[in-house]
């Protein structure tokens, strides 16, 4: 189920919105900077990308290059030749479903590799993956 993307207005959306404000360049927002402020904040992810929708400001430069990049949106290539500790990984988190963002970054972690290293190899083993951590996807 996706996040609901029009979250009731509160005080701390106040400063959630602050912080984004202060951090954005034309209403644009990367996701680095988008996980900093939810870490700054002491807030969730999802939380910031519930107040970017409703700020109506764009995330951008996805860390799994899965959108937000110039000029192509995304920056996935698929990877043909995937180390078999990181198929077996893949394999394993994504079960019969897509892979998440949470797990797709567990699995760069564990192996200590990029972020975009483990959505190519999902792009080439045919693994969507979802849900995103902010909600853009």
């Amino acid at each position: 189920m996706k996040p609901d993307k029009n979250p009731t207005i509160t005080e701390d959306t106040s400063s959630i919105q602050h912080t984004i404000s202060r951090k954005a360049i034309d209403r644009k927002l990367g996701c680095i900077a988008a996980f900093e402020s939810a870490a700054e904040l002491g807030i969730s992810p999802q939380t910031v990308g519930q107040t970017l929708d409703q700020m109506d400001y764009r995330i951008t430069h996805c860390q799994l290059g899965l959108f937000g990049h110039s000029p192509d949106k995304k920056i996935v290539i698929p990877e043909k030749n995937i180390r078999p500790e990181l198929k077996a990984a893949i394999e394993t988190a994504a079960k019969d479903s897509p892979l998440s963002c949470l797990e797709a970054w567990n699995i760069a972690a564990k192996l200590q590799i990029p972020k975009t290293a483990v959505s190519n190899a999902c792009e080439g083993m045919g693994i969507k993956i979802s849900p995103c951590q902010l909600g853009a996807f």
